[in-house]
């Protein structure tokens, strides 16, 4: 079984900067891709990053390139996404998801995910 956990969400004013955490109870951390999503009612689900354990560049949404960063902490199964220089359009909830890693899978869908946090509110106010 897989719980992730998100946390830190909040309301911001535009330009500031918030840190989500996603803690992740079970046996998947140590070898898994972690991913953020985020959603706007009545929109789909967005892509924002991704880690793998294997290390690397992540890759991020172009929206928030260079304003985002994605870790990871294994000894504490968690993952990270610091969001600086925060925009009203960021304004979302926030999901954390959880796969083994899988050949050919992108990692860039939510589809790609088995595992989901219940997300944690982000509100960006100008």
């Amino acid at each position: 079984q897989v719980t992730l956990v998100e946390s830190g969400g909040g309301l911001v004013q535009a330009g500031g900067s918030l840190r989500l955490s996603c803690a992740a109870s079970g046996s998947i951390f140590s070898s898994s891709v972690m991913g953020w999503f985020r959603q706007v009612p009545g929109k789909e689900r967005e892509f924002v990053a991704f880690t793998s354990w294997r290390g690397g560049s992540p890759p991020y949404a172009d929206s928030v390139k260079g304003r985002f960063t994605i870790s990871r902490d294994n000894a504490k199964n968690t993952v990270y996404l610091q969001m600086n220089s925060l925009k009203v359009e960021d304004t979302a909830v926030y999901y954390c998801a959880a796969t083994r890693i899988v050949p050919g899978r992108s990692y860039l869908d939510g589809r790609d995910y088995d595992y989901w946090g219940q997300g944690t509110q982000v509100t960006v106010s100008s």
